[in-house]
């Protein structure tokens, strides 16, 4: 999910130091293991079928605390998504760029006002949610060897480490005789987090084990307000973390990092986070817009009483893929990025000349198009 590049004109060698010493620490990075445990590497999709995914969809900021790059195209076209690729044709884009605006124009007036985009925008939530309710299944099954509609911490363990390239069967063993299991410091790590996230997943009476919802909650918090605020929390403290690391390099640039785990949230953390270097003026245009838009975001929408410190609870509301007010706001966003005779609805011309920032697809001769079209 590569993005932005702040600071980089003063920061120099000292910039990229910290830029290296921040990409090691994704925790969710794949590890290099060195144990004879270890077999063949898995397939990429063998892995995202029982790890939490860092990107949520139809969730407007990543488990890493960025922003979210696809989210006002995933709340716009939901499933549909996929079907507007860059180099699709686009006159076929554009006819089915003309059909969503049909729908979300409820009431057919020609025009899509703040709260028909809202109801849309929940709508296509509803779908992302339905989604991932369908993997989970699957991805259930997957950790659930003797079908029992349990899952222990062991068992999901194995699977684990076996995504990862380690020997099952002999993982197994060791884990049932209680054995040490000689698994690399970053592997490790990555264990112990999940072991976190899966007690927090446990709902009541807990029992250390999972059924297909508690999964569910493991893999996606966004369906669970317990998991949803557990998620807000780790966003926070990795936030002030990276803040508090580039703050040891360089203090001028943040004045007021989270110290003291007071879970709170300013300007200078939420966008301390640096993803890669500038080699250019192109890449630094990028980074100055990436600053922009976070900033923007932390201002105006994430802070709402605006008091220039977003507590937990703010977070939490931000966070919330199905609260009624945020997708309200998320609308009226959206209409203003492409209402260009400012009468707060969209036109159908309107949403076909913004189609980049709706589709990821950009249409061309739309205006003579449109009529032909609709």
């Amino acid at each position: 999910m590569a993005r932005r590049r702040p600071w980089s004109w003063c920061m120099g060698p000292v910039y990229l130091a910290l830029v290296a010493l921040l990409l090691r620490a994704d925790v969710l990075a794949r590890p290099a293991n060195m144990s004879a445990l270890k077999e063949k590497s898995p397939s990429a999709k063998d892995e995202n079928e029982i790890l939490p995914p860092d990107h949520l969809n139809g969730v407007k900021m990543e488990m890493d605390g960025h922003l979210n790059k696809d989210f006002h195209q995933e709340v716009f076209l939901g499933k549909e998504m996929e079907e507007f690729e860059e180099d699709s044709e686009p006159r076929r884009n554009r006819r089915k760029l003309v059909d969503i605006f049909s729908k979300v124009d409820f009431n057919r007036d020609g025009s899509v006002s703040a709260k028909e985009m809202q109801r849309w925008i929940m709508e296509k939530t509803e779908e992302h949610f339905q989604e991932a309710v369908k993997e989970n299944k699957l991805s259930f099954h997957a950790v659930d060897p003797d079908g029992d509609g349990h899952v222990t911490w062991d068992e999901y363990r194995v699977k684990f480490l076996a995504s990862k390239g380690f020997n099952e069967k002999e993982v197994a063993e060791k884990i049932k005789k209680n054995e040490e299991l000689k698994v690399d410091e970053e592997t490790q790590e990555v264990l112990e987090s999940l072991k976190d996230r899966w007690f927090q997943a446990d709902n009541p009476p807990a029992d250390q084990l999972l059924n297909e919802e508690e999964f569910l909650s493991f893999l996606h918090p966004e369906h669970s307000r317990g998991m949803l605020r557990y998620m807000v929390k780790e966003i926070v403290r990795d936030l002030g973390k990276e803040a508090l690391t580039a703050s040891s390099i360089t203090a001028k640039f943040m004045q007021h990092q989270d110290q003291d785990g007071d879970q709170k949230l300013t300007l200078s953390e939420f966008i301390s986070l640096p993803m890669g270097t500038v080699e250019n003026q192109q890449a630094q245009d990028i980074d100055d817009d990436w600053v922009r838009e976070r900033k923007r975001e932390f201002e105006e929408v994430i802070d709402a009483n605006h008091d220039n410190i977003v507590t937990m609870e703010e977070l939490e509301e931000y966070m919330d893929p199905m609260n009624e007010y945020s997708a309200l706001n998320e609308a009226k966003q959206m209409i203003a990025v492409a209402d260009e005779n400012q009468n707060h609805n969209l036109e159908l011309e309107e949403i076909l000349k913004y189609s980049e920032y709706f589709t990821g697809s950009k249409l061309m001769d739309y205006a003579r198009n449109v009529h032909e079209e609709f």
